[in-house]
């Protein structure tokens, strides 16, 4: 098998990897009311579980840093996640407090090793390629998760069990991802360089990548738990219409993702990173001075568009500023502050808006996401620079006369 092909197939085997994490994620978390009613698990005890998942994830991202020093991060992949969607099948299945607690255990830590092999072998196939290509693969993300959001509408409109509405999911992703597994393309199979560790300092070069994606995330979970609180309760909307921000952000984020690639290989991260979080910025000015539910709405939608771009090409920056395999070190450290940023931002826009007001609240991670302008040349300065090197064509982009795939 020639070169560009390997690496055509691992592309395409790695976005089924992200589209069944999509889906998997997104039938957990909407899910929740149904597992708090099927386990019994009070108001004030929710709150733990839900907690639990991304602090173990954290540890797990950890583990997974110095697991692949031994490894390769496609073993860790093609592991952990028919784990994670056997995990969310135990959820399901359960019938007492202990089964949901050691199968929302098993999900967090499986979560965890990984989102950060998964975003390891993207930035590692970004690089073998010499263009950006990372957000598509969170684009696949994306559109899993609209996929899983809608499965999950269906099973609690037409009242399924939640073992009923997990398992069709299950039984079609776990085959699907063992297959595609057998196309995982590593780093050095694309001829990086097998160095390890971030070196003295790296990890100064590397906090403010770690400052970016918190305050990314506290961005997108403010979205994810207080929009339709928000819509309803601030700005009066219907029970009906609240439902509709999160559902709007998501397909924005999908559009965004599967342009922002063009954008970036034209304009370069830096500049594709400063005009998304400004965009971002504007949408929560919007939603905190939004007159009713409609203009609200807009605010989200903005805030998907403008969102969409930090996370991935946060990742991807940390693989241009650490080559090799220390770009496997510094991602699992960065995967880290996803969590951190999930674990802040809900309960910090909860804590200001009952202390002073949801519309005041909604200007905090909009100051915070604002934060990323400070940092942005540590995504590049211009279209041609990728890496320690220059963005070019790769053994895949000569194997096809140069126009790459």
């Amino acid at each position: 098998m020639t070169d560009d092909v390997r690496l055509r197939r691992g592309r395409g085997a790695l976005g089924v990897s992200f589209f069944a994490q999509g889906v998997a994620f997104a039938l957990l978390v909407t899910r929740i009311p149904a597992i708090q009613d099927r386990y019994g698990i009070s108001d004030g005890l929710l709150p733990a579980f839900l907690a639990a998942v991304p602090v173990l994830a954290g540890v797990s991202s950890v583990a997974t840093e110095h697991l692949v020093k031994r490894v390769a991060p496609s073993t860790v992949l093609r592991w952990a996640q028919p784990v994670v969607l056997l995990a969310l099948l135990g959820v399901g299945a359960g019938t007492r407090l202990w089964h949901v607690a050691v199968a929302l255990g098993v999900f967090g830590l499986s979560v965890g090793a990984l989102d950060a092999s998964m975003n390891m072998l993207g930035v590692s196939l970004q690089r073998a390629y010499g263009r950006s290509i990372m957000l598509g693969f969170h684009a696949a993300y994306s559109l899993g998760g609209i996929v899983g959001a809608s499965a999950a509408w269906a099973g609690a409109h037409w009242q399924l069990d939640l073992l009923v509405s997990y398992l069709p999911a299950v039984v079609v992703l776990v085959p699907l991802v063992l297959v595609a597994s057998g196309s995982y393309v590593d780093r050095e199979a694309a001829g990086a360089v097998a160095e390890k560790g971030l070196g003295a300092g790296g990890f100064g070069l590397l906090l403010p990548l770690c400052l970016v994606m918190a305050c990314a995330y506290i961005g997108d979970s403010t979205v994810a738990n207080w929009s339709a609180k928000y819509l309803q309760d601030v700005l009066g909307s219907s029970e009906q219409l609240a439902t509709v921000p999160y559902n709007v952000y998501m397909v924005t984020t999908l559009i965004g993702r599967a342009v922002g690639d063009l954008g970036v290989r034209r304009f370069g991260a830096a500049a594709v990173v400063r005009a998304g979080t400004v965009v971002a910025a504007g949408g929560f000015a919007v939603v905190a001075a939004a007159p009713g539910a409609w203009v609200g709405m807009l605010g989200f939608t903005l805030l998907g568009v403008g969102l969409c771009v930090i996370v991935p090409q946060t990742f991807a920056a940390a693989g241009r500023l650490f080559p090799g395999g220390a770009s496997d070190t510094a991602i699992a450290r960065l995967n880290i502050f996803n969590y951190v940023g999930f674990l802040i931002g809900s309960p910090l826009v909860g804590g200001i808006g009952d202390a002073w007001s949801y519309r005041g609240a909604m200007l905090v991670p909009m100051v915070l996401v604002l934060v990323t302008l400070v940092y942005a040349r540590s995504f590049g300065s211009g279209p041609a620079r990728y890496g320690v090197g220059h963005e070019r064509p790769r053994v895949v982009d000569v194997g096809r006369g140069g126009n790459g795939v």
